[in-house]
């Protein structure tokens, strides 16, 4: 990660360390979630799958952000990429360094996990192949913003490649109380939080200035929460590619 010459993004004091706050609480029940062993060895085949195909011929560059405890970063890994998996969560991160170590152990690619703000990201312009996120696009407070600082880190052609959904077109009703508590007062601060469809994430996209914006329907993802149950606290839901150039 190097110093670049920035785009300006939205910046608050409060909001974003009380989101960092509920993540570094939540990461080992959040992992448990999605890591369930009844599904796991089908997960990793589904989303390894989705990666592949969404990201350019390895060995790329890959910048992971919102990686959380890993998940994506360390599939992506596997793969054959070079990846740094960010994340404003030290107790996500902490537990993405644990699978890290496993992972090591066993003999396989691990990625880099560095402590940073996805929205507004430490890496130099032009120094990145790919940039992937996984259902963190609904958490950004300045989505253009960031969207335009993760394009700036592409190299020309370069590929976006996020994944989202509508999490919250019921309300709050069945997320679980912590959540509330935490996410109620903010949630309004958040642009594509209350999104109904993927629209706004589109939208959000093109406003950042990339080309080729495609969306496919994470179908698989759907039928897999269906069969097993999606992680505790929500429902299926149908889940969303967006990938895009620079």
């Amino acid at each position: 990660m190097n110093p670049r010459p920035g785009t300006t993004v939205q910046t608050d004091p409060g909001l974003q360390p009380c989101l960092d706050d509920y993540w570094t609480h939540r990461a080992g029940a959040y992992d448990a979630g999605q890591r369930r062993p009844e599904r796991w060895d089908e997960d990793r085949a589904m989303w390894s799958r989705i990666w592949s195909g969404a990201l350019p011929q390895p060995p790329a560059q890959v910048l992971d952000l919102g990686t959380g405890t890993g998940h994506a970063a360390l599939l992506i890994a596997e793969l054959g990429h070079d990846v740094i998996g960010l994340d404003a969560s030290a107790g996500m991160l902490a537990v993405a360094e644990e699978h890290a170590r496993e992972a090591r152990a066993a003999g396989r690619p691990t990625p880099t996990f560095v402590l940073g703000d996805a929205v507004d990201p430490d890496v130099r312009a032009e120094s990145l192949d790919a940039v992937t996120s996984r259902y963190l696009a609904w958490t950004l407070r300045d989505p253009v913003g960031a969207m335009t600082r993760w394009r700036e880190a592409l190299r020309p052609g370069g590929v976006l490649a996020l994944v989202d959904s509508t999490w919250f077109t019921d309300g709050l009703d069945e997320s679980p109380p912590e959540f509330v508590a935490s996410y109620g007062a903010v949630l309004d601060d958040l642009p594509l939080a209350r999104a109904t469809s993927i629209v706004p994430t589109v939208e959000a996209v093109r406003a950042a200035g990339f080309r080729e914006v495609a969306v496919r329907e994470l179908t698989e993802v759907l039928a897999a929460d269906e069969r097993f149950g999606a992680a505790p606290g929500h429902r299926p839901r149908l889940q969303h590619l967006v990938t895009a150039r620079r």
